[in-house]
């Protein structure tokens, strides 16, 4: 039986699948007409915001110890706007979440990625944004694993942040 292997596919993760942890967070309607957002609102705070990444896994491996289907994650890009004034910083961060079995509680570890905006400039200057956080080694979920994408933005007194939206951009084997 044959596989196919796509190794370019992207995923909407809309703002309303994101989980803000930290900060005052509401769900409004966008800056442009018909859209949605995450809405943080003027103060001073760090925010915290998770984003999980919805993706394919598969328990089967290879003779290499790669699934033989599922999902690669590539990376990932966060769209954001700034409004009033500047943030201090925004720092994207992806981390993987491997389920305990029964009994056992979950491990999380850093999954290493860079951003491609500066987190203390271009990432936090008042514009719209998108945010790339590219993944070092690309890697697979299994199906007893999660990928959280978390956004941590360190607000001016006067900033204010609206979340659009991201995009799993991946590789995807079925």
């Amino acid at each position: 039986m044959g596989y196919v292997h796509d190794g370019s596919v992207s995923l909407y993760i809309p703002p309303t699948a994101m989980m803000p942890i930290a900060g005052a967070w509401t769900e409004v309607a966008g800056q442009v007409a018909g859209t949605i957002c995450k809405h943080k609102a003027a103060a001073a705070e760090t925010s915290v915001v998770y984003i999980p990444i919805p993706l394919l896994s598969h328990s089967g491996v290879d003779a290499g110890g790669l699934p033989v289907k599922g999902s690669q994650i590539k990376s990932i890009e966060v769209d954001y706007e700034i409004q009033a004034a500047a943030c201090t910083s925004v720092t994207a961060a992806l981390t993987k979440i491997k389920r305990g079995a029964d009994g056992a509680v979950a491990a999380v570890s850093t999954i290493a990625s860079t951003q491609d905006l500066a987190a203390a400039t271009d990432a936090a200057d008042v514009d719209q944004h998108k945010l790339i956080s590219t993944v070092t080694t690309p890697v697979y979920v299994e199906n007893d694993e999660e990928l959280v994408h978390t956004l941590t933005i360190v607000a001016a007194l006067n900033s204010t942040v609206d979340i659009l939206g991201a995009v799993a951009n991946i590789g995807l084997k079925l």
